[in-house]
C-alpha cells in the first residue's frame, strides 16, 4: 500500500515530495491501483523511459482500443478526443515526425531571438500596472498574460478575442487530471467545440487573407505537401496556446512562493549573486509545475526486475526525478546557483517541449523585471493550492509592493 501517495489530497498536493521519498525508497516502480498505473518515480528511469520507443503517448497508431485491452472512450466525450488526439503531444511517428517538423519552424532559436523585444516590453508593462497599484494577484496580473499574449500573437490571433483563450485552455486542460469526473469532461467538451469553431474560422480567414503569423505559416506549408489537414491545424493551434502557457504561468508563480519561503535565496537573487537564467532552471526543477507525464506501455518493458505488460500504463513522476538524491546533491534544497542540473521539466526525447526556449524567454523576463521594478515584493497572505496535482499551481498569489 502507498500510504503517502494521495494526489486528491490537499496536503499531498500542496506538498508531494515527501510522498515521492517514500516511493523512491521503496522502489523503482509501483502499482498504483486507484489509477490503475505503474508509477515511476527514479531520475535515471524517468529519463530512459522519455526516450524509449517501447512507450508513446498514444496506441491507437499501432493498436485499436479493443487489441490494447481498453475501453473506449464515451462518444459524448468525442470533440475532446478528437481534437486531443490530432495534436503534437499526443501523437506518434510519423504523424508527430510531420507536424513537429513544421511547427519546429516557430521555435527556432532565430525565431524566438525575435520576440525577445516583444516579451520584454510585455513584462514590464505588465509589471509597471501592478506596482502601479501597489500590488494584487500576480497570476492574473503578470504571469497569465504574458504567455497567453505571446502565444496569441505567434498564432495571429486578434487581441480583442484573446480573453476567450484561457478559459478554453483552462476546461481542456482539466481533462489531464487523474481520473477526471463528468462535469470536467462536460466543460472540456464544450470548450473543445467552441475553441475548435473558432479556430477553423480563423484559418479560413487566414486562407483568404495571409499574414505574418503561424497560422499562416501552417496553411502555407501545407501547400507544400507537408499534408497537414485541417484538424491537425486546428489541435495543434490549441496545443500551443495549451502547453504555451501553463507551465510558465505555474512556473512563474510557484517560483515566486518559492522564493518568499526562502528569503536568503530571494535577497540572493535580489543583489544580483546568481545568473537569473540559472536561478530560473533551478526554480523549474525545484518545484515542477508539470508533475507526472503518462505513457503507454507498447511493447513489454522491464523496469527494477518488474515487468510492466504491453496495455499497461506508466506515470513518470517529474516531481520526484527532480528530487532524486541519486542525480541531485542536497535535492531539497533551493540552490539557485546550481550548475549541475538536468531536470527534466521540459521531457526529453521525441516529445520534448519544442516551445522550452520560448518559455526560458518569459521566464527570464518576467522574474527580471519583478526582481527590478518591485524590490520589495512580498506576499499579502498564504495562497491556496488548486485541485489539480498533474498541472500544479496556486489558485492565486496575492502580493503587495
Amino acid at each position: 500500500m502507498l500510504t503517502s501517495f494521495d494526489p486528491w489530497a490537499p496536503g499531498f498536493v500542496a506538498d508531494p515530495y515527501p510522498a515521492y521519498a517514500e516511493l523512491r525508497a521503496r522502489g523503482r516502480v509501483h502499482w498504483y491501483e486507484p489509477t490503475r498505473q505503474y508509477l515511476v518515480p527514479h531520475h535515471a528511469d524517468v529519463s530512459a523511459l522519455l526516450r524509449d520507443r517501447r512507450l508513446g503517448r498514444t496506441y491507437l497508431h499501432r493498436f485499436t482500443h479493443e487489441e490494447f485491452g481498453r475501453t473506449p472512450p464515451p462518444a459524448a466525450h468525442e470533440p475532446f478526443h478528437v481534437l486531443n488526439g490530432h495534436g503534437l503531444l499526443d501523437l506518434e511517428a510519423p504523424d508527430h515526425t510531420r507536424i513537429r517538423r513544421l511547427v519546429a519552424k516557430a521555435f527556432t532559436p532565430r525565431t524566438v531571438e525575435r520576440l525577445v523585444p516583444v516579451v520584454e516590453r510585455l513584462a514590464a508593462e505588465l509589471v509597471d500596472g501592478l506596482v502601479a497599484d501597489g500590488g494584487g494577484d500576480l497570476l492574473t496580473r503578470v504571469a497569465e498574460p504574458l504567455p497567453v499574449a505571446v502565444i496569441a500573437e505567434m498564432l495571429g490571433i486578434p487581441a480583442a478575442d484573446r480573453p476567450l483563450l484561457r478559459p478554453w485552455s483552462a476546461a481542456i486542460c482539466g481533462m489531464f487530471e487523474l481520473n477526471p469526473d463528468e462535469e470536467t469532461a462536460r466543460r472540456a467538451v464544450a470548450a473543445s467545440v467552441e475553441f475548435s469553431a473558432y479556430l477553423r474560422e480563423l484559418i479560413a480567414r487566414r486562407r483568404q487573407e495571409p499574414g505574418d503569423d503561424l497560422v499562416s505559416a501552417l496553411i502555407a506549408a501545407h501547400g507544400e505537401g507537408d499534408r497537414l489537414t485541417g484538424q491537425e491545424m486546428v489541435s495543434t493551434c490549441v496545443l500551443l496556446l495549451n502547453a504555451g502557457h501553463e507551465a510558465t504561468v505555474n512556473t512563474t508563480v510557484n517560483g515566486w512562493w518559492t522564493l518568499f519561503r526562502h528569503p536568503d535565496r530571494l535577497a540572493e537573487l535580489r543583489a544580483g549573486g546568481v545568473p537569473l537564467s540559472t536561478a530560473v532552471e533551478e526554480l523549474l526543477r525545484h518545484d515542477t509545475p508539470l508533475q507526472m507525464f503518462e505513457r503507454w506501455v507498447l511493447d513489454d518493458i522491464e523496469i527494477g526486475g518488474v515487468t510492466v505488460p504491453r496495455g499497461s500504463e506508466v506515470a513518470l513522476l517529474f516531481g520526484s526525478a527532480n528530487r532524486d538524491p541519486a542525480r541531485f546533491d542536497h535535492p531539497d534544497r533551493l540552490d539557485l546557483a546550481r550548475a549541475d542540473n538536468p531536470h527534466v521539466s521540459f521531457g526529453a526525447g521525441v516529445h520534448y517541449c519544442l516551445g522550452a526556449p520560448l518559455a526560458r524567454l518569459e521566464l527570464t523576463a518576467t522574474f527580471r523585471e519583478l526582481l527590478r521594478r518591485a524590490p520589495r515584493l512580498r506576499p499579502v497572505e498564504e495562497p491556496r493550492w488548486r485541485p489539480g496535482y498533474v498541472i500544479r499551481g496556486l489558485e492565486e498569489l496575492r502580493v503587495t509592493v
